[in-house]
């Protein structure tokens, strides 16, 4: 049986940490970032430069990737959460990532989907958008959405069906927001991948978007993967976030998330 590439990798990296005092191994422990890794003259040592290039690639397919549904989720979950897929009016991945305003719009065929689909004035409407990231939509979602789904039941609010959105930007928010009018949107979309992890996704929220708004209506929780925010605290900040947006009907620069607040204190 062929030995597993991760523990190949984890031996390597544990025999090279093994060449430095306690005190670096812990310093290089608390980041993934690229310092005290140690040099051969001015440049990186052989297998720095590998991981380097090999995280630089990860972080081009995944810009580059198409979101198979299911294959990323299964079936299974696909059923479960009754998912269905529309697109924006960026027709391919090149156009998409060329003309980023494409994918702020629905096509014609997504938005009477959606209103066909969906019911409209919920509470919270969830929609996955593959943005910059399929691995990380495929790694997160399926984590993230039940907590997520669950937590909004548990304090009663109403949730919409949750949909899928191929060639996605942020300001797509707007768009649902003026075709369903929930309380608040809740897009899980992956963010554009760096060094560190090509499987980092990002919850933008907003409450009543509507075409006029920015940036600046909207909140975001960022950085939820493996070595991030794990799925369990995302959830329980987007749903706390949630909560504090119904009660001050407001959401984007002038909210500010008050950490470690409880959202069954916050009236509905």
């Amino acid at each position: 049986m062929a030995e597993d590439p991760g523990k190949i990798a984890a031996d390597k990296l544990a025999a090279a940490n093994s060449e430095w005092p306690e005190l670096v191994r812990k310093i290089r422990a608390r980041t993934p970032a690229r310092i005290l890794v140690g040099r051969a003259g001015p440049s990186y040592r052989t297998g720095t430069q590998l991981q380097l290039r090999e995280d630089h690639a990860a972080a081009r397919d995944a810009v580059r990737a198409e979101l198979d549904v299911n294959a990323a989720f299964g079936a299974e979950f696909v059923d479960r959460w009754k998912l269905f897929e529309v697109s924006t009016r960026a027709s391919s991945k090149d156009e998409y990532l060329q003309h980023p305003s494409l994918g702020r719009a629905f096509s014609d065929a997504a938005r009477a989907e959606i209103v066909r689909r969906c019911a409209a004035e919920r509470d919270v409407q969830i929609a996955i958008g593959d943005g910059l990231s399929v691995p990380a939509v495929r790694a997160q979602v399926p984590r993230l959405l039940p907590l997520l789904v669950d937590g909004a039941q548990a304090r009663g609010w109403s949730v919409g069906l949750t949909f899928i959105i191929h060639h996605c930007r942020v300001g797509i928010v707007n768009e649902i927001g003026e075709l369903l009018r929930p309380r608040i949107v809740v897009l899980l979309i992956g963010e554009r991948p760096g060094l560190a992890t090509a499987e980092s996704l990002s919850a933008y929220m907003a409450y009543q978007p509507e075409r006029t708004h920015s940036d600046a209506n909207r909140n975001l929780i960022s950085n939820i993967h493996s070595r991030g925010l794990s799925a369990q605290d995302a959830a329980a900040r987007i749903v706390n976030l949630c909560a504090q947006m119904m009660k001050l009907r407001v959401s984007g620069v002038t909210l500010k998330e008050i950490a470690g607040h409880e959202p069954e204190s916050l009236p509905k």
